[in-house]
C-alpha cells in the first residue's frame, strides 16, 4: 500500500490514479491522520500531495512530525516538499519569480526518481513559494531556470521532494518518476488487480450479508450495474434491484436497459413506471436547483414505497466511487471496510434503517470499467457514457414538458448515432444534446421559421473533475447539425459548446 496525504491539492486523486496504474494499491488520507493509523495501515511508502497553502500561513495543513521517524520512504510534491523541508529544519520563502506552467527540468545529481532519463526535459510547475535552504543531509538533484531547488533527496532516509507535479500529463517522465518511487525506492509489488479486488469483495459481501436481503436502486449506468453484478455474484437472488422510470430517460432507454440488464446480468429487477408523477411535479418549474430537488425527493418517495414491498431487507447497495468518498471528506477505512451503517448517503431516508454496502467505494471510474470486464459485463454497459440522475430534466433549459422531452430525445438520438458511427463514443467522456430556452429565425423550404436551438456538448475527461471540450471533426459536426435540423421537428439551429471545465461544468444545469 501507498498512502497519499491530502494537503488540499486538486491533483491528489490523480496521484492515487498514477500509483494504481502500476497495479499498486493506494488510498488518500486527510492530513490530520494520526501516526498510529499510518502504522496500522503499514504502507510501503507515503506521498505528500501539493496544496494551495503557503507553509507559513497560520492555518496551513500540518502533520505530526514523527511521520519522519517511521522509517518509511516519503515523496513530497510541491507543498508536500515544502512541508518536508520546513519540518526538518530547512527554509521556505516566497519565490522571487513564481512558476506556473511548463518549465525545463535540468538534472544535477543522481536520483533514483530520475533513473534512465535524459539530463533535461519538460515538467509542469505550479508554485509561488520555493525552498531556499535544505535540511541536513539533503542534496539538490534538479533545477529549472527560475527554481534553483526543483528536486531534492535524502538518500539515507529515502526522503525525496519534487517542486514539479509528476502526476500531470504535462510533465514528461512524470509517470516514470512515480513508478521509480514505487518500485526502486519503496520495493512495492504489482498485486493490485481487478481480479484480486473482485475475489476479495465477493468474499467480504458474503461474510457480511449472509442469507439476508439487499435492495439497490439501479440506473443502468456503469457504476450501479457493476456494483449490482458484484453483489449478485456474492448473494444471488437475495439482491433486489429497483429501476425507477422517471420519464426523463433518453429515447428507448428503458427498453434497451431492460433487455441488457436482465438478459446479460440475470439480475432480479423491478421496473417502476413513475413518469406521470415526475412530469406532474415538474410542471412549470424552470429553476435548475428546484428541478433537482423535486426529482431527488420524488425518487426517494417512489424508491421507498417499492422497497417496503420487499420483506426482510437489511442492506442497501450503492455504486459510490472513491472520488465521492474523498470529496465528501467522510471517514473511511481500508480495503476490507466496505460495509458501514447507513447514514443518509445519497439522500435516502433515515427511516429505512438499512446498513449500507458500497463495494466500489475504493475504485476510480476506469477501475470500475476494468472490474466490469472482469465480471463479464457486456461492453455496451461497461462503456456507457455517464448519464445524470435528473436525466433530461437538466438538459432542457427551462420548463419540462412532454413536447420538449420528445425534441431533446430525438436530437440526442441523432447525436449519439453519429458519434458511434464515427468511432468516437468510447473516446469521449460524455456527448449529448441540450435544448436551449431560446428561439431564432431561420429559412426552411423558402419559408421563414422561428424555432428552437440545440446545443451539442462533447467532452473528454478521465474522471469528470476536469474536462476539455472535444475537438470533433468539422465534417462530423456538419452531419450532426444537418440531420438534427432535417429530422427533428421544431429545430432550426444547432450550436457547439466549446467550454472546458473549469470554468464551465459538463452539464448545463
Amino acid at each position: 500500500m501507498i498512502i497519499v496525504i491530502d494537503f488540499g491539492s486538486q491533483f491528489n486523486q490523480l496521484i492515487a490514479r498514477r500509483v494504481r496504474e502500476n497495479n499498486v494499491y493506494c488510498q488518500v488520507e486527510p492530513s490530520n491522520i494520526s501516526v498510529d493509523k499510518i502504522k496500522a495501515l503499514n504502507p510501503k511508502g507515503i506521498i505528500l500531495s501539493g496544496g494551495p497553502s503557503s507553509i507559513y500561513e497560520e492555518n496551513s495543513p500540518r502533520m505530526d512530525r514523527s511521520l519522519f521517524d517511521l522509517g518509511i520512504p516519503i515523496l513530497g510534491i510541491c507543498y508536500g516538499m515544502h512541508y518536508m523541508v520546513h519540518t526538518l529544519g530547512g527554509t521556505i520563502k516566497k519565490a522571487a519569480k513564481r512558476e506556473y506552467g511548463f518549465a525545463s527540468l535540468d538534472i544535477k545529481e543522481p536520483d533514483p526518481l530520475f533513473k534512465d532519463m535524459d539530463t533535461g526535459f519538460q515538467c509542469w510547475m505550479s508554485h509561488g513559494d520555493s525552498a531556499l535552504e535544505l535540511p541536513d543531509n539533503f542534496v539538490v538533484t534538479a533545477s529549472t531556470k527560475n527554481t534553483a531547488i526543483a528536486a531534492i533527496a535524502n538518500h539515507e532516509k529515502k526522503f525525496y521532494g519534487l517542486q514539479l507535479h509528476p502526476e500531470v500529463e504535462h510533465s514528461i517522465n512524470g509517470a516514470l518518476m512515480i513508478r521509480h518511487f514505487l518500485f526502486d525506492v519503496c520495493q512495492c509489488q504489482e498485486n493490485w488487480t481487478m481480479q484480486s479486488f473482485s475475489d476479495g469483495a465477493i468474499a467480504q459481501i458474503k461474510a457480511a450479508v449472509g442469507d439476508k436481503k439487499v435492495i439497490m436502486g439501479l440506473s443502468g449506468g456503469v457504476d450501479s450495474s457493476v456494483a449490482a453484478t458484484l453483489i449478485h455474484k456474492a448473494i444471488g437472488k437475495n439482491l433486489f434491484c429497483i429501476f425507477v422510470d422517471n420519464g426523463l430517460l433518453r429515447k428507448n432507454e428503458r427498453e434497451t436497459l431492460e433487455k441488457s440488464l436482465i438478459a446479460n446480468l440475470d439480475l432480479n429487477i423491478r421496473f417502476v413506471d413513475a413518469a406521470d408523477k415526475f412530469l406532474t411535479a415538474l410542471k412549470g418549474v424552470t429553476d435548475p436547483e428546484k428541478k433537482r430537488k423535486i426529482i431527488g425527493t420524488l425518487f426517494i418517495d417512489v424508491f421507498d414505497a417499492e422497497a417496503k414491498k420487499i420483506d426482510g431487507a437489511e442492506f442497501l447497495g450503492q455504486g459510490t466511487l472513491y472520488p465521492d468518498i474523498i470529496e465528501s471528506k467522510s471517514a473511511f477505512g481500508g480495503p476490507t471496510d466496505i460495509i458501514k451503517s447507513h447514514h443518509n448517503v445519497g439522500g435516502l431516508p433515515e427511516k429505512m434503517k438499512l446498513k449500507l454496502i458500497e463495494p466500489l467505494q475504493l475504485l476510480f471510474k476506469d477501475e470500475v470499467r476494468k472490474l466490469g470486464a472482469e465480471l463479464g459485463i457486456i461492453e455496451d454497459l461497461i462503456w456507457r457514457q455517464p448519464f445524470p440522475g435528473p436525466g433530461l430534466a437538466i438538459r432542457i433549459m427551462g420548463e419540462i414538458t412532454p413536447e420538449r422531452l420528445e425534441i431533446i430525445r430525438a436530437a440526442d438520438a441523432v447525436l449519439l448515432e453519429e458519434i458511434k458511427a464515427a468511432g468516437l463514443y468510447r473516446k469521449l467522456w460524455q456527448s449529448f444534446a441540450v435544448l436551449l430556452p431560446i428561439k431564432s429565425v431561420g429559412v426552411m423550404g423558402d419559408k421563414r421559421t422561428f424555432a428552437n436551438c440545440i446545443a451539442i456538448r462533447a467532452v473528454t475527461s478521465n474522471d469528470a473533475m476536469t474536462a476539455d471540450w472535444a475537438k470533433l471533426p468539422h465534417d462530423l459536426l456538419g452531419q450532426i447539425s444537418n440531420r438534427i435540423i432535417n429530422e427533428v421537428d421544431h429545430i432550426n439551429r444547432v450550436v457547439f459548446d466549446i467550454t472546458s471545465k473549469p470554468p464551465g461544468t459538463i452539464e448545463w444545469e
